[in-house]
């Protein structure tokens, strides 16, 4: 593994102001600057704004990101434009991404610019090789990052695109990006229609477009060039799906839906389809949401890590991003905190991919230094990561977020025993050519309500509503939890976690003293459905918890010894009136599949059209429910992927 390929690109500043990539020996655009060639070449070269008008999304597809101006003067167009698409999907490769600061240098000259380059600066981070995306205007501007050959890439993801900007260093200096290898597979990204456009007339390049399917047209050019080009995408003959596509799915129009789960896993999915124009009612058998797994006190997100950079690793990388913007609106230090966390790699292993050092990989886990570990009362030498972009959360704040919005519905104390198809036009609403349409049934064999599509999130409530298609794993979680006492200021000012996790200085919720809380945990009791648990129950789950803890953080777990009713390893000095506060337990049933990954897809998109599954969270449910729910999004409107093509086909309901 090359560490090289985890360093920002560096860049050459020129007398003129403008970027010169010594990679490439190349300018990253002329000295005339490269705002007038983002508008006129690529921009209007596509039509654009006049062609994505009254359109409910729009996806664009660029080769070379560079320095994201194109972007940002598209983006700052839609901004402008009543009649924008309610979603702008932009969708670009990249193989060598620049540092952020070289972002905010290349728009210095654009005050224009400058808020919408502040904001893509402030996400620009972490970039790995893979699929980065990025939100902006609440989630109505998608920017999807391909960090990687862009051949490869397009090959890999396929996105669908309206509109192409063929960018990049010239033919002569990185021929690899405008060969007919490149080429086909941008081709294979393009519906009847598409139209795109590029600043270079090389003839070999006209004749690659041509042979790829385009109808290919030199138009004048931006000084310094004369001519530029423009190509529509209309092959004389049908195109067909590649070897390696995802299953054909109907692409929805936004349409009224049953979201049957009101913890992360539903709430992500209602959030994810209201901002696509959904209207949604979200179903649950609680009078309030988040009263299941997701009603847990205070949870971590965090990325996972291995050397070999697993499919866990890589997916954990793209659930937190989600989760971060899903995050954002909401109090710091209060709902949530990006603190980072300390995770103690208890079996010894490193974790942290060397080749990561001082790059982008470092941006999201380094191994923990000295100070860090002298924090959260470790040795020297204890083998340890940090993790930068991780923090604590109030789950079920972040489900009141996801649910407040006003094409969601919430129908409280409905439980939904089972789900039935209703053939089209039976119900008198749905002609005899429109998809079936799905009813929510009680217990007493009453409709609670009905739409032409169904969303099953239901945890482990999901297994019957999917007539127990897949095996289902429930797993009972206890966390024990207390409130803090004095002697608790020397503990770590961050979670730690690794065999369980210890989290902290959590405030109080409403209407308590106001005294912080520490959560600790938590069990997996596999088949173990009882709620509440019985009092032996939660006195091993305690035992369980404290051993736990006594593995993670050896000081601190002595410390609450008396107050688990566990003797402590060495005799402590017990100072009177300064008593541990007593240890409570909190208790939810999360739902896991058998390959612990969640599930997010058509159930049967043949046998059962309009019926799909998000569920099965398990542990991660933080971590992984926002990403599970743009997926699923994603997938009903054909728009570009928000995780790698691979990853997502470890989420699919295909592989079950």
């Amino acid at each position: 593994m090359n560490p090289a390929r985890f360093l920002p690109e560096p860049i050459d500043w020129l007398a003129d102001g403008t970027p010169y990539s010594p990679r490439f020996g190349d300018r990253y655009h002329s000295e005339n600057g490269g705002l007038d060639q983002a508008r006129r070449v690529f921009l209007h070269g596509c039509g654009l704004p006049q062609a994505w008008a009254g359109q409910p999304r729009w996806r664009i597809l660029e080769t070379g990101f560079g320095l994201g101006l194109n972007f940002l003067v598209t983006w700052a167009a839609w901004r402008s434009d009543p009649d924008r698409p309610a979603l702008l999907h932009f969708a670009s490769c990249e193989a060598h991404p620049v540092a952020a600061a070289d972002l905010l240098r290349a728009t210095s000259a654009h005050p224009d610019l400058a808020p919408l380059a502040q904001q893509l600066h402030d996400q620009f981070w972490g970039l790995l090789p893979g699929v980065h995306r990025l939100s902006f205007e609440q989630g109505r501007v998608l920017l999807t990052l391909y960090v990687g050959d862009a051949q490869a890439m397009l090959r890999q993801q396929m996105p669908t695109a309206d509109s192409v900007y063929l960018d990049g260093f010239s033919p002569q200096r990185n021929p690899d990006l405008w060969n007919e290898h490149t080429l086909k597979a941008v081709a294979r990204c393009c519906r009847r229609g598409t139209r795109l456009a590029t600043w270079t007339i090389a003839r070999a390049v006209r004749d690659t477009l041509a042979q790829c399917g385009f109808t290919v047209a030199k138009v004048p050019g931006v000084p310094p060039k004369r001519d530029n080009l423009q190509a529509t995408f209309d092959p004389a003959w049908e195109p067909r799906a590649a070897r390696n596509a995802p299953p054909p799915l109907e692409v929805a129009a936004a349409s009224e839906c049953l979201v049957i789960g009101a913890g992360l896993a539903g709430a992500s999915v209602a959030a994810s389809l209201a901002r696509r124009g959904w209207k949604v009612r979200v179903l649950d058998r609680a009078e309030a949401p988040a009263r299941g797994a997701s009603g847990l006190p205070a949870g971590l997100f965090a990325p996972h890590v291995s050397p070999d950079d697993s499919v866990l690793s890589r997916l954990s990388r793209s659930g937190v991003r989600t989760t971060l913007q899903a995050l954002s609106a909401l109090p710091v230090g209060e709902a949530w905190n990006p603190c980072g966390v300390l995770e103690h790699r208890v079996d010894g292993s490193p974790g942290v991919p060397p080749a990561w050092a001082g790059g982008s990989g470092s941006e999201w886990s380094r191994p923990a230094d000295a100070d860090a570990l002298r924090q959260a009362g470790l040795p020297p030498g204890t083998t340890a990561c940090w993790h930068a972009r991780a923090g604590w959360v109030r789950p079920a704040r972040l489900v009141q977020a996801l649910l407040d919005h006003p094409a969601i519905a919430w129908h409280g104390g409905a439980q939904v025993a089972r789900l039935r198809r209703v053939p089209a036009g039976e119900d008198g609403k749905s002609d005899d050519t429109g998809p079936a349409g799905w009813q929510a049934i009680d217990a007493q064999g009453q409709v609670l309500a009905e739409a032409p599509y169904a969303f099953v999130a239901a945890g482990p409530g999901s297994m019957p509503l999917l007539d127990h298609r897949w095996t289902l794993q429930p797993l009972r979680g206890q966390v024990s939890w207390a409130e803090e006492g004095e002697g608790t200021a020397g503990w770590p000012p961050f979670p730690v976690n690794g065999n369980g996790s210890l989290v902290p200085h959590i405030p109080g919720p409403e209407g308590a003293n106001g005294a912080r809380r520490w959560y600790a945990g938590s069990t997996f009791e596999r088949h173990a459905t009882e709620l509440p648990p019985s009092s032996a129950d939660e006195t091993a789950a305690h035992a369980t918890n404290w051993k736990k803890l006594r593995t993670l953080l050896p000081a601190v777990a002595d410390q609450l010894a008396p107050a688990f009713g566990q003797p402590p390893a060495a005799p402590t000095d017990r100072v009177p009136g300064k008593e541990i506060p007593p240890v409570s337990v909190w208790a939810g049933l999360r739902c896991a599949s058998p390959d612990r990954l969640p599930i997010a897809g058509p159930v049967d998109p043949h046998a059962l059209p309009g019926l799909w599954a998000c569920t099965a969270m398990g542990a991660r449910g933080i971590t992984l429910a926002p990403l599970c729910g743009e997926l699923v999004a994603a997938r009903l409107h054909g728009e570009p992927l928000p995780l790698d093509a691979r990853l997502a086909q470890a989420l699919g309901t295909e592989r079950l």
